[in-house]
């Protein structure tokens, strides 16, 4: 009996290898997909690195919701934007949104055609008082110097803008005449969520009946030596992003637990809190590996080595393997769970003096498939403690709605990226922190969020900090895709078999 049963879990075991190295060999390295070649459009690099230089010289930050708009420097970019690209303002109609926005309308000849939206922001985040010696070049120098354009924006988000507009005025020279309509949209304050930019520019829009085929937006972008297990470049295509919500801890006690240090409580304000802290930081909202990661995982599965492409192929057996590889990361854990970080802590005014009340605020960003309630249900089920109040603060937002990868906005996306960046791979991609397109997403069957800039392992320091910067070269390659993307989602060729 003991020898037919080591007979039995042998034969089940090789069977159990050979499906999983069957189902691994399926999932093949894709072959050369073939597209028809762009046409070769003279761009001159150099001067649109200057252009963009010029556009990033201009400070529109956005400081915080209740500070003031640096109106002035809006303005004086809405200027810029319209004598730097004199065709683009001749053939586009365009109209100011909040003050400070910007929405361009370029007609298409089908009027049956669902629009499309091109969305990009003109304000950027501050430089961290202290940093600005840290730069190579001052952060708004906006210096084209050792082959890249330097300063706040480079990044995020003027390069986009900048590249839409370089975009519309290469077609434009070359009398391309759009089938389908799109607009251009360029919130003021997306930075701060886009409550006077974004959310006004889809009231007009909505106003107006605008339903629209796909909208996008920054979000993904071309990531080197980033994801495990994959050689090429891939090109992260967001087709979701994750909710945000801030919570408020607060503890306060009567005066008869506070005052001089040298008579100490049995418990204080400081010390509750922190075990407050401690109890979220110990009990983080469950891993889960489902759309949109899945869709990423499929998709880069035909480009990993064999290890990975094994967990990959036959995530029924090793879903537990593939968290634990994705928890090994700060960007792939996020992927996979509702994160949790502690970003503010006050309480005490001096060192001997024990203070009544204390306070530590804790920011999510929220997993499609948790909620605002289901996230702050699990914070107060977790700190378990009648005496530390649970307060939203700030505005929260839930995660988007997860679009569509078999749609032709999407299809458009990924032939533009094999076209200009043909030594690239596409996924489809969670995005982890807010975009515009949360807005956009009201007015659009789909969203997706991508800008086809290029960044390594150093380079994601930059976003939001100090030396932000893009190639020359990089950014001619932005261009190209705007142009290239139009070409494939508003020719009347491409629109022909609708």
């Amino acid at each position: 009996m003991a020898r037919k049963a080591t007979l039995g879990a042998l034969a089940a075991f090789c069977v159990l290898v050979v499906v999983l190295v069957v189902n691994t060999l399926l999932v093949r390295p894709r072959g050369a997909v073939t597209d028809r070649a762009p046409a070769v459009v003279a761009i001159d690099r150099d001067a649109a690195a200057r252009r963009l230089g010029d556009a990033i010289r201009l400070r529109t930050v956005s400081q915080g919701r209740e500070a003031p708009v640096a109106g002035e420097a809006f303005l004086e970019l809405h200027r810029l934007l319209e004598s730097r690209f004199p065709r683009a303002h001749a053939a586009l109609a365009r109209e100011t949104v909040g003050d400070f926005s910007l929405l361009y309308t370029w007609r298409g000849t089908d009027p049956g055609l669902r629009p499309i939206l091109l969305a990009a922001h003109l304000d950027v985040v501050p430089v961290e008082p202290g940093t600005e010696a840290v730069w190579e070049q001052p952060p708004f120098s906006g210096a084209v110097a050792d082959g890249f354009v330097w300063g706040r924006g480079a990044l995020d988000d003027k390069v986009s803008v900048v590249g839409t507009l370089e975009a519309v005025e290469v077609l434009l020279g070359q009398d391309f005449a759009p089938a389908r309509t799109v607009y251009l949209a360029f919130g003021h304050d997306e930075e701060i969520d886009g409550l006077n930019g974004a959310k006004k520019i889809v009231q007009v829009l909505a106003d107006r009946g605008v339903r629209l085929d796909f909208s996008l937006d920054e979000g993904g972008v071309i990531v080197h030596d980033l994801v495990p297990g994959v050689r090429k470049p891939v090109a992260l295509i967001g087709i979701a992003e994750k909710g945000y919500l801030s919570l408020r801890l607060a503890v306060k006690l009567p005066p008869d637990q506070c005052g001089h240090s040298s008579m100490p409580p049995r418990t204080s304000a400081m010390a509750r809190l922190a075990v407050a802290v401690q109890r979220l930081e110990a009990n983080r909202m469950r891993e889960r590996i489902e759309p949109p990661v899945t869709l990423f995982v499929d998709a880069l599965a035909p480009e990993m080595s064999f290890p990975m492409r094994l967990v990959a192929a036959n995530r029924w057996l090793f879903r537990p393997i593939l968290k634990f590889i994705f928890t090994t990361g700060r960007a792939t854990n996020a992927l996979i769970r509702t994160t949790t970080a502690v970003t503010i802590v006050r309480g005490g005014v001096k060192a001997n003096v024990i203070p009544c009340e204390a306070e530590a605020v804790v920011n999510f960003r929220i997993l499609p498939g948790d909620t605002v309630e289901t996230v702050t249900a699990h914070t107060r089920a977790m700190l378990d403690d009648p005496g530390v109040t649970v307060e939203q603060i700030e505005i929260a937002n839930e995660p988007s709605a997860v679009s569509g990868v078999d749609t032709r906005g999407y299809e458009a996306l990924k032939k533009t990226v094999r076209q200009v960046f043909p030594e690239t791979v596409s996924a489809p991609f969670l995005v982890l922190a807010g975009t515009d397109s949360k807005h956009y997403a009201e007015v659009a069957d789909n969203s997706y969020r991508f800008l086809p800039v290029r960044l390594g392992p150093a380079d994601l320091a930059r976003i939001h900090g100090a030396d932000e910067r893009i190639s020359v070269e990089n950014y001619e390659e932005v261009v190209r895709f705007y142009v290239q993307l139009m070409q494939n989602t508003l020719s009347p060729e491409a629109v022909g078999a609708r």
